[in-house]
């Protein structure tokens, strides 16, 4: 997921990632899919010269509470955890296919627990994949992307253990002061092989994520947030019956601030908290991103 802005003067081009690293454990949710983008994170541009991005992405969330079958909040379960996320990005042209936008993206995700009186960290699954989009008129932007999640780490832990697809539809329209854009996908698992244990096959998981902003100034740019999942129940295949208790649901509400403190350096921030759940941690989250955009060819094209 990438969030690039056409912007000449009052902003720099955005790209925006979380994954969801799908827990080892059948019965324990995960971060929304795509939660950290902020507002413009889809408004692409197209017909530019190749260029390259670096990102480096933050969160924190301190679940001190558990929603549990009937929506209600328990405390119990309770974590915390940081993550960040290193990212590379292409974006590329071809001449044959005028008006159409791509980029392929590798990112990094590293992470850290503390719960139950426990803490580990380390790198978690590489993900990468790419992204296509054209301009329907000059203020919307529609496209697809799809990444795959590898299944690797530093720690078990950290480890989800199989294979995943991250595919999603983006959207974007622009007012002359406000903007709003978004996405809606799934996330697609393979089956969980570990020797000596039971076969899992964890169930399709459905998101959605909503920005809505304000462009108050050159610079100041406040929004809000909506972040929705939907995780099917997990699969026992050596069982051959359904996990009890595996599938669960979230709704977050956030506000945020994007900084456009020049033309090659943004900062994003956002608070969010769960306002509906069931078999999930709360969402009681920061978000943190920073981008620097190091090829300036896009600039001077527009």
């Amino acid at each position: 997921m990438l969030c690039l802005r056409r912007l000449r003067v009052r902003g720099v081009s955005v790209l925006g990632l979380l994954v969801c690293l799908l827990a080892t454990s059948p019965v324990r949710a995960s971060d929304i899919t795509f939660a950290v983008i902020g507002p413009h994170e889809y408004d692409l541009p197209v017909d530019y010269k190749p260029f390259n991005v670096f990102v480096q992405y933050g969160a924190g969330n301190a679940a001190g509470n558990y929603y549990d079958g009937q929506g209600s909040r328990r405390p119990e379960k309770g974590s915390h955890t940081w993550s960040g996320l290193s990212k590379y990005v292409h974006f590329w042209t071809f001449d044959s296919l005028p008006h159409v936008g791509f980029a392929y993206e590798v990112i990094q995700s590293e992470s850290y627990r503390l719960a139950n009186g426990t803490n580990y960290g380390g790198l978690g699954p590489t993900i990468t994949g790419p992204a296509v989009w054209f301009k329907p008129n000059d203020h919307s932007t529609f496209g697809i992307q799809t990444f795959m999640q590898t299944p690797s780490a530093t720690r078990r832990a950290l480890n989800p253990q199989y294979w995943s697809n991250l595919s999603s539809i983006m959207f974007d329209y622009e007012w002359k002061h406000f903007s709003f854009g978004g996405d809606l996908g799934a996330v697609v698992a393979s089956t969980m092989h570990n020797k000596g244990e039971h076969s899992y096959h964890p169930g399709t998981a459905f998101h959605s994520n909503l920005r809505f902003s304000w462009k108050a100034s050159r610079m100041w740019e406040p929004f809000f947030s909506m972040d929705w999942q939907n995780n099917a129940g997990w699969r026992d295949n050596t069982l051959g019956r359904s996990v009890a208790d595996s599938s669960s649901r979230e709704v977050t509400l956030g506000v945020g601030l994007m900084w456009k403190i020049n033309p090659v350096l943004d900062i994003t921030t956002r608070y969010a908290h769960s306002v509906d759940g069931r078999y999930v941690p709360e969402t009681n989250a920061y978000y943190f991103k920073l981008v620097y955009r190091f090829d300036g060819a896009l600039f001077s094209h527009y």
